[in-house]
């Protein structure tokens, strides 16, 4: 690597007297190792981002835009090696990680360009009422594993628009590209505007937990979630919270299998499965259940699985060593719960590879179509009526995405507005952009990322309410 991983905090690359050792999941060896914080550093980078706040806030719109849009530069400049570094520390092939180191630049372009217009509530002989957006001071954005590029971008670009500064915490098992970008931001961003400091996850309830942290923006699980609102109760801290998902795809009976199948397969096995919107069980009805089964594991058994720096790789092993103990259980209650037509196994190599996997005839009640696997693992259950499958698909806590198929859009239409979930998909799954409101129903989430609508939730909400 040209660039060196370092602690960003106030303005500087630092190392600290602790090291956190990055596992290459293709091998399950450590490929490098990046400085680990301490309460320590932590405490400093809330300090540097609270002081380096009113100068920032303060500063004009146009020059936090050009800040940003000097980011995004960076990142193209370099993104064949984050893409690289980003390989070796997820898993995911070359290919998946390049796109996401460009959707991270595409992202921070969209949000550098928004505005954040004074809205006008009442302008008459009386009184005018204006709505003005306002930063709120220190964000702290915690970010997982499957994408710690793009999502800390989705945090970071909003928030300094707004004005805020920003404490950043990867995931332990990923924090490899997030520090890099610490290191292109380093020269290009005010001292304290933005800091990243890398855990083994000792340090997040004292990030979410402090009383100078006025917003936190978490993309996770959603017992982690559950946690951070309890710790960010005592000062009654804003929250996004984008948690867990299990969603369903609902497949009627007219649907064209054959061009439907390499649509649903890649939107369950993208980046191994490891995507909260990915497609995690499939309702087929009994008409075309058979051949969908087949056209589906006929997919999985093509599928070219390895190292994502080889190429031809399609998809690469699970990310963590814990991750991949998660996907045995999975594995071993698709064996027993079900018929498994295709994968099923743990490669026999080094690394953390398993092969994709359909599983048909299995119940709903099994782990596995109840529990959100974040693996290569796809259960394909029957059903008959429509009602039927609607009520099985929203009997969930979690509520974050869902698709309908069906070579009738307009019927697929009537359904989809029945799926309990964030969004809703027709003859497509896993779509999202930085324009589109996202966000999750039930126990998958608190709020909404991208959009005008996410952008503004780094902001507090200020009336000014003049009298004539």
């Amino acid at each position: 690597m040209s660039l060196q991983p370092k602690l960003l905090i106030n303005g500087e690359l630092i190392d600290s007297g602790a090291t956190l050792d990055v596992i290459n999941p293709a091998t399950g060896a450590p490929f490098t190792s990046v400085p680990r914080a301490t309460e320590k550093e932590a405490l400093a980078a809330i300090a540097a981002a609270k002081a380096a706040f009113p100068a920032w806030s303060a500063l004009p719109i146009e020059q936090r835009r050009a800040k940003l849009e000097a980011l995004a530069d960076a990142i193209k400049a370099h993104a064949q090696e984050l893409a690289r570094c980003l390989t070796q520390e997820q898993g995911k092939p070359l290919a998946e990680a390049l796109n996401e180191v460009l959707y991270t630049e595409i992202f921070l372009r969209y949000v550098a360009k928004a505005e954040i217009p004074v809205e006008v509530a009442q302008d008459d002989a009386d009184m005018r009422i204006e709505i003005h957006r306002k930063a709120l001071g220190v964000v702290v954005g915690i970010t997982p594993w499957n994408f710690p590029l793009l999502i800390t971008s989705n945090k970071l670009g909003p928030a300094l628009l707004l004005g805020n500064t920003i404490v950043l915490k990867p995931a332990p098992t990923t924090p490899v590209t997030v520090l890099l970008l610490g290191v292109l931001a380093r020269d290009i961003f005010p001292k304290g505007v933005i800091n990243i400091i890398a855990d083994s996850n000792n340090i997040g309830s004292l990030l979410t937990g402090h009383p100078d942290v006025a917003r936190i923006s978490f993309t996770g699980s959603t017992g982690t979630g559950k946690k951070i609102m309890q710790n960010a109760a005592s000062t009654l801290k804003r929250v996004t919270l984008e948690l867990g998902g299990n969603d369903a795809a609902i497949v009627l009976d007219d649907v064209d299998v054959e061009k439907a199948a390499p649509k649903m397969f890649n939107a369950a096995f993208a980046n191994c499965g490891q995507v909260c919107i990915a497609l995690k069980r499939v309702y087929a009805h009994a008409s075309i259940y058979d051949k969908l089964c087949d056209a589906l594991a006929q997919l999985a058994e093509q599928a070219v699985v390895g190292d994502g720096l080889q190429e031809g790789s399609q998809i690469g092993p699970i990310q963590n060593a814990m991750q991949f103990e998660k996907i045995k259980g999975f594995l071993a209650a698709a064996k027993a719960d079900g018929k498994v037509i295709a994968g099923g196994e743990v490669l026999p190599r080094p690394g953390y590879f398993v092969r994709p996997t359909i599983v048909r005839d299995i119940a709903d009640d099994s782990v596995l179509v109840k529990e959100e696997q974040f693996g290569p693992i796809l259960p394909v259950l029957k059903f008959n009526d429509v009602d039927e499958a609607l009520a099985r698909a929203n009997n969930t806590p979690y509520g974050l995405g869902g698709s309908v198929w069906s070579s009738n859009v307009e019927r697929a239409y009537e359904v989809a507005k029945r799926i309990e979930s964030g969004t809703v998909w027709i003859n497509h799954h896993l779509h999202f952009g930085p324009h589109v409101p996202f966000g999750g129903a039930k126990e998958s989430g608190i709020g909404v990322e991208f959009s005008q609508e996410g952008l503004l939730e780094f902001s507090q909400t200020a009336v000014i309410s003049l009298a004539k």
